[in-house]
């Protein structure tokens, strides 16, 4: 995705393949196109084929994180949204020096070009948008601008999916799905992303491997009013569809989330204090488990799902299960799976339920209840042990 504030200059339109257009359809529009970690383990909570006790140990084959002591758990920053009131589909890429001419218009603050295509996966035809996940993020509505697993999925090549796709075609979080005529792709995420006609992101680099012709959307966001639409089309040519999305809203500055220090764990500055302040909640229970599993499980939040199961979050908990354990462990009203300071604590919560306070073999019972693999089992408790040591 490529930002054109009016004085700023626009990168080089993206190489890649061009496509024909088709009108609007159902309120939406058609691009017309030819397709052109190791283990991952089960989450908390769900089921798989359980092995003999007492399996080879893989503890030695991971080492304590290093980063762990001064890692933060949350990267919270501020997003500007700059939400599109409208989209247009033009039948050649658009020139930067178009853009700056629609830039130019009454009432146009920001002005964004993207790539597009149609391509059918697994048997169904998806119409998807080719973008840069930090540039793009402030064009979606808030709640999804603030979702961390839309902005990793499409920074890993993974597509997201718009929450009315997923309920239309049955797709499922967490699946791979064969691209005709092009690479197998995961269904990593879901967001109501807003845009009429469109099915899904993905990365402008996934999205050359697939064909998508560049350039050819163009979002402008406006402050009051809407841009003229015939003015539009004329430097858009004859042939290029215009679609108003939702209304012109004036861009906000989302407010960075204070740091809670009320809650069961409040909100600490660092993995290290947070997988320490946790294990409090159950006596008995090591941090150094929590920190184990929270290495497994997402490498301390860097890879949060959804998995192959569907497990999600920084703990990879399976939905049904967080249902039943999942808290507020910041104080801050909310029971966010994807959340750490929820997240790590209501691990600690699941393993005490399970005996892991009582240490031996309930403490092993416990690690095998949150992913039923007695080789998970040794690979998270030599990891503690590894911890233990490094952090004495």
């Amino acid at each position: 995705m490529r930002l054109l504030p009016r004085s700023t200059h626009l990168r080089a339109l993206v190489a890649g393949l061009t496509v024909l257009i088709a009108g609007i359809v159902a309120g939406g529009f058609v691009l017309l196109g030819s397709a052109g970690e190791g283990e991952q383990p089960v989450s908390a909570g769900a089921t798989a084929p359980v092995p003999v006790p007492g399996s080879p140990s893989a503890s030695a084959e991971i080492v304590p994180d290093p980063a762990l002591p001064s890692s933060p758990p949350v990267a919270d920053a501020a997003v500007r949204v700059t939400p599109p009131s409208m989209m247009a589909i033009a039948p050649a890429p658009v020139s930067a020096d178009t853009l700056r001419a629609i830039a130019a218009l009454k009432n146009v603050r920001e002005v964004a070009g993207a790539d597009g295509g149609a391509v059918r996966a697994s048997g169904r035809g998806l119409q998807l948008l080719a973008v840069d996940p930090t540039s793009f993020r402030s064009w979606t509505p808030k709640p999804v601008a603030d979702k961390p697993e839309v902005w990793s999925a499409l920074a890993r090549d993974e597509v997201v999916a718009d929450s009315g796709t997923v309920d239309r075609t049955g797709m499922v979080l967490g699946a791979e799905y064969q691209i005709d005529g092009g690479p197998q792709v995961r269904l990593a995420a879901s967001a109501p992303l807003g845009l009429p006609g469109v099915d899904g992101l993905v990365s402008i680099g996934l999205g050359r491997r697939l064909g998508l012709a560049p350039g050819v959307v163009v979002l402008i966001h406006t402050d009051h009013g809407t841009a003229d639409r015939r003015a539009v089309g004329r430097l858009l040519g004859k042939r290029a569809q215009i679609v108003t999305v939702g209304a012109a809203r004036t861009p906000v500055v989302a407010p960075s989330k204070p740091a809670s220090t009320s809650g069961l764990v409040g909100r600490p500055g660092s993995y290290l204090e947070l997988y320490q302040r946790a294990a409090t909640t159950c006596p008995g229970l090591s941090w150094t488990v929590l920190a184990a599993i929270g290495q497994v499980e997402s490498g301390h939040g860097r890879n949060n799902g959804p998995s192959s199961a569907g497990a999600l979050g920084p703990m990879q908990f399976m939905p049904a299960t967080w249902e039943a354990y999942g808290f507020d462990g910041d104080g801050d009203g909310e029971k966010d799976i994807w959340s750490p300071y929820d997240a790590v604590p209501a691990a600690a919560k699941y393993l005490c339920a399970n005996g892991a306070g009582r240490g031996g073999d309930k403490l092993r019972k416990s690690v095998w209840f949150y992913n039923h693999s007695w080789s998970y089992v040794d690979k998270v408790l030599g990891l503690a042990g590894a911890y233990a040591r490094r952090y004495p």
